[in-house]
């Protein structure tokens, strides 16, 4: 249900496709006038990059644009557009999606959690649910909806005799939350993923866990999953950790804290990356009636975090799923380099996400931005070219990878920096945001935690060229 014009592209806001897999393709290729195609390889048998696929084909093919499936290939040829203008309704956050899904298993009552996120990470998260036995009720008119009934305390196994495996693919949000939350409870449990989770590493988490008294393990030789748990419940406890490698670990110890018969602290013992998404589960957690006491900063800081001893989930029975503010960074960007006008509804200056800051460095490359409590608005003017920037994005580092295309046309080199955590995610985002770049007519300077990216000459990148 699009509205198009032939060399520009209109979102409306009806359909709502899972777009990390459709940014891959629209913002390598309609973010330039110059004749180009591209690849896209979206990964095989993956509910999230079908219905991306076909979005694509939906929004594109009335355009006039040259856009053709190689099923056999399992690729997607696109080509250019000039513009990039309209609305956008967000799908709902991956992150906030699945911690709703959990608080909602540990809370007393009944909640109705709406706008999650279709993709794979959810997906994991719910068949993890079921699998616990926690009553989880689709919505049979709305896939986007389901009705949790809590468990009012700790998640225990259904299955006490023999320890319970649970799949979660690459699903970090689903690992690293649940890992924590099923050591709260009793019960013998075994989390294992694909390949690449298993290089995915998790030490850092099993080690505040341990030190609360959890009888928990990962390979020692990697520190990575698969998690074996062996859960009797857990008293109250501190634990200091590490926070360098991945905010998740504390946010995972967070939010599982409740289920403690006791108080628990946990405090940071180097530094804290990624903080806005710490901040982020501690105002979700406020919305199921937790509070959390925290102590010195968290911006730079090494902060430490109390949970009472009477704090409990409770439901508030319903809650949205805020837009996904990474999704949102794919079309603000589009607007940004072809000097479009779009609005992207669900997030604003309002949201609890921290990824709405990458339209504050759009504005700095030179995108004119205005913000209202729940849409951000991007635009340029075609006499004022994007110009690289140095930045630091250690608190948007899933945003980070959208400004590296940005990058391949702005006037100058563009420094992402701080972004170690890419080479801990689904994929080594390192790599692959060097390779690509590379292959579209950048020169990419990699280095541990940060890439230098000098755009193409003239910004005119490569043609036919095959994104995977």
């Amino acid at each position: 249900d699009h509205s198009l014009r032939r060399r520009r592209l209109i979102f409306s806001p009806v359909e709502r496709p899972t777009m990390k897999t459709l940014a891959a393709a629209l913002l390598t290729v309609l973010a330039t006038t110059a004749a180009f195609t591209a690849v896209v390889a979206p990964r095989r048998h993956s509910p999230s990059s079908s219905s991306s696929s076909s979005a694509l084909r939906t929004a594109t093919e009335p355009a006039g644009m040259t856009f053709a499936l190689d099923e056999e290939k399992n690729r997607l040829t696109v080509t250019p557009i000039e513009s990039i203008d309209g609305t956008v309704t967000l799908p709902g956050s991956k992150s906030l999606s699945n911690r709703c899904l959990l608080l909602a298993a540990l809370s007393e009552g009944t909640t109705r959690v709406e706008n999650l996120l279709e993709s794979d990470d959810i997906r994991y998260m719910l068949e993890a649910l079921d699998a616990l036995k926690v009553p989880v009720e689709r919505d049979a008119e709305d896939k986007t909806a389901v009705t949790v009934t809590g468990q009012g305390g700790p998640i225990d196994s259904p299955t006490p005799e023999e320890a319970l495996e649970l799949f979660l693919g690459n699903a970090g949000t689903a690992m690293r939350p649940l890992a924590a939350a099923l050591c709260m409870g009793r019960g013998k449990f075994v989390l294992d993923g694909v390949p690449r989770m298993r290089e995915r590493p998790i030490a850092d988490l099993i080690d505040g866990l341990q030190q609360l008294g959890a009888k928990v393990t990962c390979v020692e030789e990697t520190g990575c999953p698969p998690v074996t748990i062996d859960a009797d419940g857990l008293k109250s406890g501190s634990a200091s950790i590490s926070g360098k490698m991945s905010s998740q670990f504390l946010s995972s110890l967070l939010m599982a804290s409740p289920a403690v018969d006791g108080e628990v602290k946990i405090s940071i013992k180097d530094e804290l990356i990624s903080a806005p998404y710490v901040s982020l589960t501690i105002g979700l957690m406020k919305k199921f009636g937790v509070n959390v006491e925290i102590e010195g900063d968290m911006d730079g800081g090494t902060p430490s975090f109390t949970i009472g001893a009477d704090e409990k989930y409770v439901s508030p029975d319903s809650i949205l799923v805020e837009g996904d503010a990474s999704s949102a960074s794919y079309f603000l960007a589009g607007a940004a380099i072809t000097g479009g006008t779009v609005t992207v509804r669900g997030c604003g200056s309002e949201s609890v996400q921290g990824d709405v800051a990458f339209a504050d460095v759009l504005e700095k490359m030179g995108a004119t931005v205005t913000w209202a409590p729940e849409s951000i608005t991007v635009t340029r003017d075609p006499a004022t070219k994007l110009r690289g920037v140095d930045v630091d994005c250690g608190k948007i580092p899933d945003a980070a990878m959208t400004l590296a295309v940005c990058a391949l046309f702005a006037e100058g080199p563009m420094t992402i920096r701080n972004v170690y955590s890419w080479r801990l995610k689904e994929t080594e985002r390192m790599k692959a945001i060097v390779a690509e770049c590379t292959k579209l007519g950048a020169t990419v300077e990699e280095f541990d935690d940060y890439c230098i990216i000098h755009p193409p000459k003239d910004n005119k990148v490569n043609e036919n060229v095959v994104i995977e």
